[in-house]
């Protein structure tokens, strides 16, 4: 059963309050990977796969750039948006992961 019409409106309006509270720099979905282009590096060798390919069990789907103050602010957004999830998709299972971005000015020390 895919998403729910509810979801796509939840996650409109999440993204609309981030935007306005100054904390969302992007979001968005993203193509499917079963169609997507695979650029693999093994053993010293490059390889460049079309699709499709079989059903991925894990998939990214979409995701959201927040420029916050903390990792703790960076993790209540994710955790609103997954309770969206939570409230309108029935059966739904999934995770979010806070990644931090690093600029030419950062270390990850």
């Amino acid at each position: 059963m895919g998403p729910p019409p509810e979801l796509f409106e939840a996650i409109g309006a999440f993204g609309a309050e981030a935007f306005a509270a100054g904390v969302a720099v992007d979001q968005g979905g993203l193509a499917a990977i079963e169609s997507s282009p695979h650029i693999r590096v093994s053993g010293g060798t490059m390889t460049i796969t079309d699709g499709p390919f079989a059903e991925a069990k894990e998939v990214i789907g979409g995701y959201g750039m927040y420029q916050v103050r903390s990792v703790e602010e960076a993790v209540e957004w994710s955790r609103r948006f997954m309770q969206i999830h939570l409230d309108t998709w029935p059966g739904f299972e999934g995770t979010s992961v806070v990644r931090q971005v690093f600029g030419p000015d950062d270390s990850e020390a």
